[in-house]
């Protein structure tokens, strides 16, 4: 399948930070920028990046023709949970292996930084 028409991933040379009622919760300069048709931009950052101790997976799992399946974790922060704000695609198809293992979030439901400046959450299905 040819996904180039559909989306585009390619690494950004950008240091992305993502917080959560104001703890952050990923730090990275490696990420990967993928560009899908419809959504806004989702910074997919290394597993080493990323503070898998606010982290738990759930049970929760979805499919995208173009990326394959996704499994998901919720962040506890203090007492709060976020439900399913983060994802990874662990095996995705072929086409879209720059992302295995990588992991993404919701930008609608978390704080994302770009160089040190706060962006503006974007308004979707997810919201």
């Amino acid at each position: 399948m040819d996904i180039s028409e559909h989306m585009r991933i390619g690494p950004l040379d950008t240091h992305v930070r993502v917080e959560i009622d104001g703890v952050a919760i990923a730090d990275s300069r490696r990420p990967m920028v993928l560009r899908e048709k419809g959504f806004p931009p989702r910074y997919y950052l290394p597993r080493e990046d990323v503070r898998f101790d606010l982290l738990e997976r759930t049970e929760a799992t979805t499919h995208c023709p173009i990326k394959g399946d996704a499994s998901y974790f919720s962040a506890k922060v203090g007492d709060t949970v976020h439900k399913d704000v983060v994802w990874s695609y662990e095996s995705p198809i072929p086409e879209a292996e720059d992302v295995a293992g990588l992991v993404a979030f919701f930008d609608e439901k978390v704080d994302v930084y770009l160089d040190d400046e706060l962006q503006e959450r974007p308004v979707t299905k997810f919201s």
